[in-house]
């Protein structure tokens, strides 16, 4: 494991022009800086054009408060970018450093993005095939296209597959990858049982196989995953374990909360 850990200290994506984009996505950063844009051009009208203080009173508050939360997510994305703060980075070390994986064989990541881990997951395990599935909504503008970019131009491309997906219902057989990785991906998956989409990933991992699923477990989405964790144990599943990536990965729960994942948690172990 240390020795792992030590392999992931030096891999540095990104070098080469490559495009992985922030957790913190360019639609929220619009939507959110054109009405702090809209609250201010009201509030200007309603004192200047209407004569009216109350509303423009009001209108001035709404953008005081928006324009504290645009920079508030400013910082965030700043954290998460590739060449900023690193955050992103620092997390898929924290998640791989955590698969006791020996890189023979094939591996799944559930929800791909950009393809920054899966590529990272390559990178590790030169021996490794990597499939990188994910539904690529609009809300990130990441994409099939851009993942196979990156893979490219990191040298990985004859290793790494991505193709559309579904984590409700996974198109692969049972038992078909020695490693099944996940970083922040379930929670964003509206209306779905968290504990039947970590069940479904686990069903293509093979016996023996290792996984290590990282997510934003809050106890209202995921209920009593200590319970999950004693329920996989009695299913067989072995050295499972709940990790806090919250204190690890970000320094502390409260800075992890002021970038929006405070309830950060990793799931990991051996089928």
């Amino acid at each position: 494991m240390e020795q792992n850990k030590s392999g992931l200290e030096n891999i540095r994506l990104g070098a080469h022009g490559e495009d992985y984009r922030s957790w913190m996505s360019n639609p929220v950063f619009c939507i959110i800086g054109g009405i702090t844009a809209l609250a201010v051009i009201l509030a200007a009208l309603s004192f200047s054009v209407l004569h009216s203080t109350v509303p423009g009173v009001l209108f001035s508050a709404a953008a005081a408060v928006l324009a504290a939360l645009l920079i508030w997510i400013t910082w965030i994305r700043r954290q998460y970018a590739f060449g900023g703060g690193g955050m992103m980075e620092q997390v898929h070390r924290i998640v791989l450093s955590h698969l006791d994986y020996d890189g023979q064989g094939t591996l799944l990541e559930v929800g791909c993005g950009s393809g920054a881990l899966s590529i990272r997951a390559a990178l590790t395990w030169p021996e490794t095939k990597v499939t990188g599935i994910d539904c690529w909504g609009a809300v990130y503008h990441y994409s099939k296209a851009l993942c196979e970019q990156n893979a490219a131009s990191e040298g990985v491309a004859a290793r790494c597959v991505f193709q559309h997906g579904d984590a409700n219902h996974l198109d692969f057989p049972n038992e078909s990858f020695d490693a099944v990785i996940s970083n922040y991906v379930y929670h964003n998956i509206m209306g779905s049982d968290m504990h039947k989409l970590l069940l479904e990933s686990l069903r293509v991992l093979k016996k023996g196989g290792v996984f290590a699923l990282n997510d934003d477990m809050k106890s209202n989405l995921y209920g009593d995953m200590d319970a999950f964790a004693q329920t996989l144990r009695e299913m067989g599943y072995q050295e499972v374990r709940l990790i806090d990536t919250a204190e690890e990965a970000f320094g502390s729960r409260r800075r992890a909360a002021m970038m929006m994942l405070g309830s950060s948690r990793l799931l990991a172990g051996r089928k």
